[in-house]
């Protein structure tokens, strides 16, 4: 017989129930296996650089839900410092993270694909491969909505009944060619944005 080189796991979601809940909007109650691990390091990714994260009040929340109880306090002062009132006003965001008048800040992420890099019943690695669209859709918007492809890296730990996260870094890539495609208005962008719901992901 001919060797096949094994093939990443499909992406339709097969296997044990994916999700029992949802703690806010973002999913929980994730299985004690690799795919259920690979699911929430999914949702996490989405949900660590959603448009939310950048709005303080959401952002406390979000850092509540996803990451293990001894790492709340440390990672929300970083996620705070990063995303500090100068960089939000870099890319036309007040200090509560919202756009201007007549403007939308656009944040979705859609995961492409997840691996399991190291793993054990209690503590795994996840990489999440992501591409997303980022920037301020609006006429005057100096921020344009432009296209992203980056690699998610998320160390996760079993810790009351779900998955949560210890620590989490991005780097970017790996990025495909782009299509010779006419980008949209940021009017079509904006109102995208709006009319299309965000998924749950699931392995």
């Amino acid at each position: 017989g001919v060797a096949v080189e094994e093939a990443g796991a499909p992406t339709a979601a097969t296997g044990v129930k994916p999700v029992t809940g949802k703690n806010g909007e973002i999913p929980s109650g994730f299985a004690k296996d690799e795919q259920g691990a690979q699911s929430a390091a999914a949702n996490y990714a989405v949900a660590l650089v959603s448009a939310d994260i950048l709005k303080p009040d959401r952002r406390r929340e979000i850092v509540r839900q996803l990451f293990v109880t001894d790492k709340v306090g440390d990672l929300g002062a970083r996620l705070d410092q990063a995303y500090n009132q100068e960089f939000l006003a870099k890319i036309g965001l007040d200090a509560n993270g919202n756009a201007a008048k007549g403007l939308t800040y656009v944040s979705r992420t859609a995961p492409v694909g997840t691996k399991v890099t190291a793993y054990t019943d209690t503590s795994t690695t996840v990489e999440v491969w992501c591409t997303g669209v980022f920037g301020t859709a609006g006429v005057s918007s100096t921020n344009p909505v432009t296209n992203d492809w980056f690699t998610m890296t998320l160390k996760l730990r079993w810790a009351d009944g779900d998955w949560k996260v210890e620590s989490f870094s991005q780097k970017d890539g790996p990025a495909p060619v782009n299509a010779d495609r006419t980008a949209s208005s940021a009017d079509e962008i904006a109102k995208a944005v709006e009319q299309y719901g965000g998924l749950t992901y699931a392995r």
